[in-house]
């Protein structure tokens, strides 16, 4: 079997390590248990955490013991890392509330139900800590000469660092000593923007303890186009439906630039090296195989096989109006009533109803720029009215530029 960190380093993920030869030879030579923690600031999980899914998930096939921490203490402070202001405080009931969201989307990745992974919530040990007691017995280990050392904590002293956040390291070390007292936990993994809070972990563990802890990063993932990884035009892609469909996240992987094919394949899909190997060859016109691969099963993974077939079809659907018939029903919608659209709505009213155009002005500018298609007939000019005759099917299929469509469907 191999360790783990073998596959990790094959698929890119490796950033850096604390030892990466002592990690490699108790990988190799035992069951290591492991954490990752989701601070639930949000009721879902967004692109930016697949990465340390993944990661989770490879460590997890190769035998060893997954520990998913969700942050329901650490959520109520904010974690200062990457960010140049103080994140928005969130009620203990908003928490609560995003903790359980989250859960689910993490098993989709872990298979918390024979035993084998765990699911913990360091609000458990957080929420009462007695604060006299942490600061005699966890914070008398930290210098803070050597706090303001890491990158998070200089950054932010440009723009000013409240005192709740510089306690959110000395939290994290403890939920690392929590868990290796608990269940034996030896490595931390996390974003590479995580380097200092993880580090912090291990000496907490080597003086507490006297025992040796790991930690490995992750690298900060960027698109060749030089565009944000995981945003779209409506803001962040994330993993419930609710707030991005599964069609609108197949839609985001299609469309990858073509050098991100064959890397995000291996960081987003556990399909083979040597399979991925093949499709990252492909060019020119092939190459949109490979992306309608990475997108279904990124999306299969996320939102299950059903959905993500409906999007995958829905797709061919929009771009192929000979497949369009009952293909289109996975692409997103919005409704207008069949008396407005006797009467007429103006081109621009139309376009912002959808998340296409986000404004009247931006509406224009796309119309203006030739971007604008109704039905696959272009509109040129701002002042165009559409009514009941532009129907296709009981519907209108809007794009924006080459590949973003919605459907407006009229409602009786």
């Amino acid at each position: 079997m191999r360790d783990g960190l073998e596959v990790l380093e094959e698929r890119g993920f490796v950033k850096q390590c604390t030892d990466l030869e002592a990690l490699r030879n108790r990988l190799h030579t035992e069951e290591v248990t492991f954490y990752c923690g989701f601070d639930p600031t949000h009721s879902s999980l967004h692109a930016g955490h697949l990465i340390p899914l993944f990661a989770m998930a490879h460590l997890a096939r190769a035998g060893h013991r997954a520990i998913a921490l969700v942050g329901g203490g650490t959520a109520r402070i904010g974690d200062p890392s990457g960010k140049t202001e103080m994140r928005q405080m969130l009620s203990v009931e908003e928490i609560k509330s995003n903790a359980q969201s989250i859960r689910e989307q993490i098993s989709r990745f872990i298979d918390f139900k024979k035993g084998k992974a765990v699911l913990e919530d360091n609000a458990k040990w957080l929420a009462n800590l007695n604060y006299i007691d942490f600061l005699r017995d966890i914070g008398r280990h930290f210098s803070v000469n050597r706090m303001l050392s890491y990158e998070t904590y200089k950054a932010r002293l440009e723009t000013g660092l409240t005192f709740i956040e510089f306690n959110y390291q000395l939290l994290q070390a403890y939920d690392f000593l929590v868990l290796f007292k608990k269940y034996g936990c030896r490595l931390q993994i996390g974003g590479d923007d995580q380097w200092g809070n993880i580090v912090a972990g291990m000496d907490l563990i080597r003086r507490v303890e006297g025992e040796e802890a790991y930690g490995l990063t992750f690298p900060l993932v960027t698109r060749a186009d030089g565009k944000k990884m995981g945003k779209t035009e409506e803001g962040a892609l994330f993993l419930n439906s609710n707030f991005t469909t599964a069609y609108e996240f197949y839609q985001y992987w299609r469309n990858v630039p073509d050098q991100d094919v064959e890397r995000f394949l291996l960081l987003y899909t556990f399909l083979p090296v040597e399979e991925i190997g093949k499709l990252g060859k492909l060019k020119d016109k092939e190459i949109n195989f490979a992306k309608e691969k990475l997108a279904f099963e990124i999306t299969k993974i996320v939102h299950g096989e059903e959905k993500a077939n409906n999007a995958r079809e829905a797709a061919k659907a929009a771009f192929d109006r000979s497949q369009a018939e009952g293909n289109r029903s996975a692409i997103p919608y919005v409704t207008v009533s069949g008396t407005a659209l006797s009467e007429g709505i103006s081109a621009i009213e139309l376009f912002t109803k959808t998340p296409l155009c986000s404004s009247n002005s931006e509406a224009r500018r796309l119309i203006n720029q030739g971007g604008a298609y109704i039905n696959e007939k272009k509109i040129t000019d701002i002042n165009e009215r559409i009514d009941s005759s532009w129907l296709e099917d009981d519907e209108l299929l809007l794009r924006a530029g080459k590949k973003r469509y919605f459907r407006v469907i009229v409602e009786v």
